[in-house]
């Protein structure tokens, strides 16, 4: 018993640096703790013994149980309907999951990477595990591990902020571009939207989203002076400001009391992109996190309108 005492509490010393690793990875939150709960039965039947650092030996287990992962997930994407984006990781702080400096844009772009540039960029760079060890978990040579992370490195140059927002502007700009949007207040959306703006929408079928990325201010501005005429100011409320992977954002409820959120990359006071996400099967995490009342309620819908 004292063994697995001692077990259980290395263990749980670890378990938000893994999940941390799991839902980078995957980009999936559930999907995620499905895995780090696998982890734990697999270093439950160890001999621990012979485990001389817990923290590499487990994140070995969990890297490799995500790759194995992302090829059945690679698969799915295929045939997902409409754009895909993460789940939203609703910063808290509570459990550890978001304390390094990935954002959603970030993640959007390691979606470019191969599993194993995505394993080598996260392990070394962003995880800090030594590069013989990282080297150890893909079962490659140090030297073609250093190729795969330098590779991923300036696949995701671009995507990293240069000059982060300060979060009272994040939370500014998000507020403004929300009462802005909902009003159809288009004078003041073309001030918030930066000239290379990009939409994306990911409602996985369940719900209605915009199939395809809308890309340009142009566009945006008649889709939402559209979206005004059509359904009038009370289509929309703000259920509660929040960060989403290091952006700022907000849950709002639509039109048919669906759930969404939405998240803002911003760069020199404008919005660069638009990240909303209305698949009711990722959203569960945030029910839970900023919205405890409702998390017995519906989420969506089949057939409402973004």
């Amino acid at each position: 018993m004292a063994q697995t005492d001692t077990a259980t509490a290395l263990f749980e010393a670890h378990r938000a640096r893994l999940l941390r690793i799991a839902y980078r990875m995957l980009g999936s939150r559930s999907e995620a703790e499905d895995l780090v709960q696998e982890t734990w039965l697999r270093w439950i039947a160890a001999d621990h013994g012979a485990v001389a650092a817990p923290y590499p030996f487990l994140a070995r287990i969990v890297t490799r149980l995500c790759l194995d992962q992302m090829k059945s997930a690679r698969a799915r994407r295929e045939t997902y309907v409409g754009a895909w984006l993460p789940e939203p990781l609703v910063e808290t702080g509570e459990d550890g999951v978001d304390e390094d400096d990935l954002t959603l844009t970030l993640m959007m772009a390691l979606e470019r990477l191969s599993p194993l540039e995505r394993a080598a960029f996260l392990l070394h760079d962003v995880f800090g595990i030594p590069l013989g060890a990282v080297a150890e978990t893909l079962d490659r040579e140090a030297a073609a591990v250093r190729q795969l992370a330098a590779r991923a490195r300036r696949n995701v140059q671009s995507a990293r902020p240069r000059f982060p927002v300060a979060r009272e502007e994040g939370e500014r700009i998000a507020r403004a571009f929300f009462d802005a949007s909902v009003s159809g207040d288009v004078a003041t959306l073309r001030t918030l939207l930066a000239e290379q703006v990009v939409l994306c929408s990911d409602g996985g079928g369940k719900v209605l989203a915009f199939r395809n990325p809308i890309n340009g201010p142009e566009r945006l501005l008649r889709l939402f002076a559209g979206v005004r005429r059509k359904w009038g100011p009370g289509r929309a409320a703000m259920v509660a400001p929040i960060r989403i992977d290091g952006l700022p954002g907000y849950v709002s409820r639509e039109r048919g009391d669906v759930l969404q959120t939405t998240a803002l990359s911003i760069e020199n006071g404008r919005i660069t992109a638009i990240y909303i996400t209305r698949n009711p099967d990722k959203l569960r995490h945030v029910l839970r996190q900023v919205l405890p009342p409702l998390a017995g309620e519906a989420v969506a819908g089949p057939d409402e309108e973004p």
